[in-house]
Order: structure tokens, then C-alpha cells, then sequence
């Protein structure tokens, strides 16, 4: 630091004395080559600057003053200028160049220039006033009257493209039927049917039977029993005392005898282990019933499943199984079974349309009883009907079904008690 001191001490004083012509010495040198100043200091030059002023050993730099140009007062107002309008530019004379700040200056709009300060003027915009139409300068009566028949002219040319295509689809205007919406359409409702006594509904059904062929009576009852709960539901075989009126094909398997009797009562198909045989080979038998004596059924268990599934085997519960063959025959055509179905109805058929009323009465009459032996044990209740029977119909084959009251069908049910088995 102390040779540095030394070397610019020496160096001031070189500068300052102004008649010296004697080179610079080496560290002199080294010394200005390292200094910040752009102006070299060489021997050769023939024109050296001006040595710089003598500055004070305290190492301070003058302060030179600094005059700024009086800004000149405000003009006054041209005449017809308002105060707040913006001051135009003043012009350019011809030859200078448009700054990058006066380029963006003249593209500004007017939103922008009412934040700025220095903006070129905008000039108002005017827009051409409108004025309704005078009735000069309408187009003539004349002009206005063809295009009003042009307009007509159309019209009708519409109208009669509208007639030809109604004339097409058949389609007619008093045809269509304009109805307001929501329309409200009233539901018609049924008319229950009176509930007619037991004879009264028989007279109805044989009015109605008009087919070419000798109708079939039936009864549907409807039960009061829920069938899912019912178990195996209700179910029983009855015996008409004056038959069903239905042609039934038997099958009688029995040997010996036996087969005899039941070939005299009028059995269709008789047989014994030749006939086990001719079923189990074929898998089929076209019959309605089947019936077998005490001895056979012990041998047919070969053929069980095919009657099964058919529903034809024999069973002691139902009768079928017995050497009685004559009586067992003759109440084939009288015997009838009936069971309730998923939807707690009962469908039997009591006897044909040609049955005289009385016929059918004694018929329906031992439907009732049959059904009420039927009845399930968990049904208590003040009367053997309530509860357990909800209603009853009879109709014919092809024919509407009448309802017949409850107290009339209990009258049938006791009558038949007392004539046929008591």
C-alpha cells in the first residue's frame, strides 16, 4: 500500500509540472496501464491532451454547477378550445422520423388515451341521423298492388297443393279431431253381476250354451287360503251321483278272473304282466285312469315312474287299487277329483248342459260336500263357509259365468246328505 501511495504521489506531480519532456519511467507506466482512464499516455503523441487541473492532496473532485433551460409559462387558450380537450402534437417538420413511442402513441383508442397525459387529439365520430321514411319516398300504389296479387297468387297455389295431398291420404278436415290437452278420459267400470240363487244360475248357464257341441257345467271356487301356506293345499275325490257326462278310458291290470270281470264291466285296455311289459318297452299308455288289483301292483314297479309322470298310477287313497273290478268300473265315469291350484281355485266340472236342472243341482250339491271334507283342520271359525269360502261361479264351455249365493249351496250340500247317504 505504501508503494502504491508513492507511485501516484509521484505521478500528480509529473502531471503537474507542465515543461518536462522526459519519458515516463517504467513503474510510471505500469502504473497508467492499470489505471481505468481510456486516454494512453504516449511519447509519440504529437498532440497531448491538456495536462488535467492540480486537484488538492485531500483526494476530493470539484463539482462543476449544472444550468437547466427555464421552462417557459402556459400559454392561453385559443379561442373556441375547451379546457379539458387534449393538446394536438405539435408537428414534425418534413424529413424527421417518427420515434417508436409516437408510432405506438397514434395507434392508441380512446380508452386508453383518457389515462395519458401527452396523446394526439381523437376527432369526434359522427354518425348519420335516421329518419323514418317519408310516404314520397313509398313505392307506388301500383307496385304495391302486384305484389299483393303475386302474394294471393301464391296463396292459392299453397291451397290447392294442400287439397290434392288430403285428396291423396284420405285424410279430411272434419275427420280430425282436435281434443284439448290433458284430455281426461272417464274409466268405465264393470257392473258387478247380482248374486243369483243356485237354480236361478243354472237356468242362465243352460240359456247360454249355444254351441254345437254338448257343453261341460263347471264350477270355480274361489278359497280363502293362501296357497303358499297351505301346504299340499286342498284336494279330495268325489263321486257325482249322476256322472260327469265324460267319456274316460280305463286300463285295467289284473289276471285270471279278475281280467274277465273287467273286460264284462267295460274296461278299455286289460292286462297283466304282458301289459307291465308292453308299457315298460313303448313308454307310453293313451288311458285316463288306471286301476289294478291287490296282486298287480305288487309286480308293476317297473313301469311306476312312466305312470307317475302321467299321473295314472294306482292308489289305495283314491280307490284304484281294489278287487272289487264292477264296482270300482262303474263309478269311473262318476268319480272325480279336484285340487287348488297357485291362485286358490278350485275348477271341477259337475255334468253336461243336457242334464235337467235337478241333475246338476244333486251334482253341485256333492261337489260341496266333498269340498267341505276337504277343509283344512286350521280353519276355525262360526260357520263351516266363512273363511274358507270366498265365492263360486258356474259356467258353460264357451259360455260367461254366473255367482251363485253361499246360502244356496249350503241348501244343495244338506239335500244331498240326506238322499244319497243317509
Amino acid at each position: 500500500m505504501a508503494a502504491l501511495r508513492l507511485l501516484s504521489e509521484a505521478r500528480r506531480h509529473y502531471l503537474a509540472s507542465p515543461s518536462h519532456n522526459l519519458p515516463l519511467p517504467p513503474a510510471l507506466r505500469f502504473h497508467r496501464f492499470l489505471c481505468s482512464s481510456s486516454q494512453p499516455l504516449s511519447e509519440s503523441d504529437p498532440n497531448p491532451s491538456p495536462p488535467e487541473p492540480p486537484r488538492r492532496s485531500t483526494g476530493s473532485v470539484p463539482i462543476q454547477p449544472v444550468s437547466y433551460a427555464i421552462k417557459p409559462k402556459d400559454q392561453s387558450l385559443a379561442e373556441g378550445e375547451s379546457p379539458h380537450s387534449t393538446p394536438t402534437p405539435p408537428q414534425q417538420p418534413r424529413g424527421t422520423r417518427q420515434t417508436p413511442n409516437e408510432e405506438i402513441r397514434s395507434n392508441w383508442t380512446r380508452e386508453d388515451a383518457r389515462f395519458m397525459r401527452d396523446v394526439p387529439s381523437i376527432t369526434p365520430v359522427s354518425y348519420p341521423s335516421r329518419t323514418a321514411p317519408l310516404p314520397e319516398d313509398k313505392a307506388p300504389a301500383e307496385n304495391r298492388a302486384s305484389e299483393n296479387e303475386e302474394l294471393h297468387r301464391e296463396k292459392q297455389q299453397i291451397e290447392m297443393e294442400n287439397r290434392m295431398r288430403r285428396r291423396v291420404f284420405k285424410v279430411l278436415e272434419e275427420d280430425k279431431v282436435v281434443a284439448p290437452f290433458p284430455m281426461l278420459i272417464e274409466v268405465e267400470k264393470k257392473e258387478r253381476k247380482p248374486i243369483l240363487d243356485l237354480m236361478e244360475a243354472i237356468r242362465q248357464v243352460k240359456a247360454s250354451a249355444k254351441c254345437n257341441f254338448d257343453e261341460t257345467v263347471e264350477a270355480h271356487v274361489k278359497l280363502g287360503i293362501d296357497a303358499k301356506r297351505a301346504g299340499r293345499g286342498v284336494r279330495g275325490n268325489m263321486t257325482l251321483p249322476h256322472g260327469s257326462g265324460k267319456v274316460v278310458r280305463v286300463a285295467f291290470f289284473a289276471e285270471g278272473e279278475l281280467a274277465d270281470e273287467a273286460r264284462a264291466a267295460g274296461a278299455d285296455i286289460v292286462g297283466g304282466a304282458e301289459l307291465v311289459e308292453e308299457v315298460a318297452s313303448s313308454n307310453k299308455l293313451n288311458v285316463d285312469k288306471c286301476f289294478a288289483t291287490n296282486e298287480m301292483i305288487l309286480r308293476m314297479g317297473k313301469i311306476s315312474r312312466i305312470l307317475r309322470e302321467r299321473g295314472l298310477w294306482p292308489d289305495r287313497k283314491l280307490g284304484t287299487v281294489t278287487n272289487d273290478v264292477s264296482e270300482a268300473l262303474n263309478k269311473v265315469t262318476s268319480h272325480t277329483d279336484f285340487k287348488m291350484d297357485k291362485t286358490s281355485i278350485v275348477h271341477v266340472g259337475v255334468g253336461k248342459a243336457s242334464y235337467s236342472e235337478d241333475f246338476l243341482r244333486e251334482n253341485i250339491g256333492a261337489f260341496m260336500n266333498a269340498l267341505l271334507l276337504a277343509k283344512p283342520q286350521g280353519l276355525k271359525k262360526a260357520s263351516k263357509y266363512a273363511g274358507y269360502i270366498t265365492s263360486f261361479h258356474i259356467c258353460s264351455t264357451m259360455g260367461p259365468g254366473f255367482p251363485v249365493s253361499i246360502q244356496s249351496l249350503s241348501k244343495a250340500a244338506d239335500h244331498y246328505n240326506k238322499v244319497h247317504l243317509k
